[in-house]
């Protein structure tokens, strides 16, 4: 594992649709709840501090409670998300 080297699909010249950028945030949202409910599923429960020995986490807020940088993470999973579908050559369409 020492010599693994990390190589995602470059997506930095990928530009979204407008209509898409909505979807980041719901997306990010989503990301947040899939999260959280598994964390809570392994035994997790809220904590002002992490603590992984009494598996305890300050993020087991909703989302809109999160703190600003947690939300850009999760932005940011879904914006690359959004562009690696795009570069791979899917479209995605609002019915």
């Amino acid at each position: 594992m020492d010599n693994y080297k990390p190589q995602p699909i470059d997506t930095g010249k990928i530009e979204l649709p407008e209509e898409l950028l909505p979807l980041v945030e719901q997306m990010a949202k989503n990301v947040h709840e899939v999260w959280a409910q598994t964390r809570m599923e392994q035994g997790w429960t809220y904590g002002a501090v992490r603590d992984d020995a009494k598996k305890q986490h300050p993020c087991l807020v909703p989302y809109e409670a999160l703190p600003e940088e947690e939300k850009v993470y999760d932005r940011n999973t879904s914006l690359s998300t959004l562009k690696l579908i795009t570069r791979l050559g899917f479209r995605i369409s609002k019915e």
